[in-house]
């Protein structure tokens, strides 16, 4: 039953009611306009309420009411090509509603409730159905069949089950006890969806970035941050991650980012073309756009709304990769909401809590079975955005206790061009040794070596450019200005990579092996030329090492490599090297 209240207090997105009978986390309507809000604190007969639109204008006095539900996102089909607002509010009926400016006080459904899908029972009369269990399915979109599931906390046997075009309202299943199933559910957003075990990640997240799946990999269900100062490339990464991962469902979080590059990806997303099937690529991909300019109560409410998208799709045994871009604007959300309350705060202003809801979040990660049975899993990667590019700040901080893998990009890098500007030698993965099996049963058995070889050799490399920052190249001895030479070609012709090159913006396991292999070879030809007493100016002369760099650029691959492998040998038996 709705009670009525009053608003007693305004301070920016925070609200207090007097008088209102409500739970923590249950949803209100705010004022005369009826704005979002969800109750985050209960004071005596003073409800405190975070409200996802502007409150300019709202006064004390005017009504509030309780929803007597908590914060829900509709599950169903239809999510995929969709573009959300942070609360689940579609885009483009916020635009036939509104126009170009999004207004105050609209709802609408998550869902479409009047479009018509095929329903197809996998069950009959009689059986007995568990939470979780799959009862029917439906093809949402050409590649991707949508699994109906029993809402996790309800079970039962079926009295009657339906075949035919339905919409998400309507009853396709009813239970013996009277309970109606229809192909929708409601979840709470802050609420993980149970899951019967987590399992050990064992396979990588293959994303066709050479230095993230070469020197840096995450595993399916792993969770990575990518900090950096601005410029770096975080959206660039992210971009390039949920366009060419390996995951059947991408969900992409524009957290307070700014509105012309959520504008971008609104734009660019649609016209994609998803590499594994040639379909649209937004034909796997739910976005949901937040921007800076939004609300801050919405952009906290944002993550939980994908994170909870992204389990849904898990539970039917999917693999799903979410991008959160950024947890930052995330935190600063957090931080106004928390000073609004007049919390103690912690450490820069943030709220003492930071770091447990950071938890939380990247704690819904991993790999599962689902309660029907399905292995999915969903893997995490959070941008950060440290003010000034100071990674000692606390968000970051508190990120790197919870993930894994972190890939650090370097303002440095960005400012020499160098792309994605991550830096080798800050940057780590803690699944390197869980994947090493599937590395060698899957791209080379040598791969690991190789991997390992080519980071030692970073890390001399950047010992020895002080030296050289001193002295010159010219005083080192020419073992070690052979060395700079080799990593030299690794950071070009390897850990360098064009994501707006049609070609060179994916790079598959096999590629990169060969280009590894083929820069191992240079070196260990040039070594044993050098010492067999051929001159290093001779050496630096070779042709096939700057050809080397270009073969990463050609549409024949292969040909174009073994061409330069070729004219290698042949300069090095000139050379008398071998």
């Amino acid at each position: 039953m709705e009670v009525k209240s009053e608003i007693y207090r305004v301070a920016g997105p925070v609200v207090t009611a007097i008088g209102l009978d409500a739970k923590m986390y249950d949803l209100v309507k705010v004022g005369n306009e009826g704005l979002m809000g969800e109750v985050i604190q209960i004071r005596g007969d003073k409800t405190v309420i975070q409200v996802y639109e502007e409150t300019a204008g709202i006064m004390p006095g005017e009504p509030c009411e309780t929803t007597g539900m908590s914060l829900a996102v509709e599950l169903g089909p239809g999510l995929l090509s969709s573009i959300y607002d942070g609360v689940q509010r579609p885009l483009h009926v916020l635009l036939e509603k509104m126009g170009s400016f999004i207004q105050r006080g609209v709802s609408a459904d998550g869902l479409d409730h009047k479009k018509i899908w095929e329903f197809k029972p996998v069950v009959k009369k009689g059986d007995v159905v568990k939470g979780g269990e799959v009862f029917g399915v439906v093809q949402e979109t050409v590649n991707l069949e949508h699994k109906i599931m029993m809402p996790p906390n309800i079970s039962g046997t079926i009295a009657e089950i339906k075949s035919g075009n339905f919409t998400v309202e309507d009853t396709v299943c009813t239970l013996t006890d009277g309970t109606e199933l229809t192909m929708m559910q409601r979840w709470p957003v802050r609420v993980p969806r149970p899951v019967r075990k987590k399992l050990t990640p064992e396979k990588p997240l293959v994303t066709g970035q050479r230095i993230l799946d070469g020197l840096f990999p995450v595993a399916k269900g792993g969770t990575a941050a990518i900090p950096g100062p601005f410029g770096s490339g975080k959206t660039v990464t992210q971009q390039q991650l949920a366009k060419w991962s390996d995951t059947e469902i991408v969900v992409y979080i524009g957290c307070g980012e700014r509105g012309n590059e959520m504008a971008d990806v609104l734009n660019d997303f649609p016209d994609l073309e998803d590499p594994q099937t040639g379909r649209p690529l937004m034909e796997r991909t739910v976005l949901i756009a937040n921007t800076s300019n939004m609300p801050v109560a919405a952009r906290e409410a944002s993550v939980y709304t994908g994170i909870t998208i992204a389990e849904y799709f898990r539970d039917m045994g999917y693999d799903v990769s979410l991008m959160a871009d950024s947890t930052s604007r995330w935190a600063e959300a957090m931080r106004e909401i928390s000073s609004r309350l007049e919390e103690m705060p912690g450490e820069e202003g943030y709220p003492a809590y930071l770091a447990a809801r950071l938890a939380e979040f990247y704690e819904r990660a991993g790999v599962a079975e689902s309660l029907c049975g399905e292995k999915g899993s969903i893997t995490v990667i959070g941008a950060v955005s440290p003010p000034g590019g100071d990674f000692t700040e606390p968000v970051t901080q508190n990120t790197l206790r919870i993930v894994k893998v972190f890939w650090a990009l370097d303002s440095k890098l960005s400012q020499r061009r160098h792309f994605p500007a991550i830096n080798w030698l800050n940057s780590y993965s803690l699944y390197k040794e869980g994947l090493t099996d599937w590395f060698a049963d899957n791209v080379a058995p040598d791969w690991v070596a190789l991997r390992d070889k080519a980071m030692d050799m970073l890390q001399v490399e950047s010992e020895l450019q002080e030296i050289v920052q001193l002295v010159g190249s010219d005083a080192l001895p020419e073992d070690q200005q052979l060395l700079l030479e080799i990593t030299r070609l690794l950071r070009e012709v390897f850990l360098q990579q064009n994501a707006f090159h049609p070609i060179d913006t994916y790079s598959p396991f096999a590629e990169q092996y060969k280009t590894m292999q083929a820069i191992m070879k240079f070196g260990d030809a040039a070594n044993e030329a050098l010492s067999s007493g051929v001159p290093m100016t001779e050496i630096l002369k070779s042709e096939a090492k700057d050809e080397l760099a270009k073969v990463k650029y050609e549409e024949d691959f292969d040909g174009s490599l073994n061409a330069v492998l070729a004219k290698m040998d042949k300069e090095f038996a000139a050379l008398g090297g071998r």
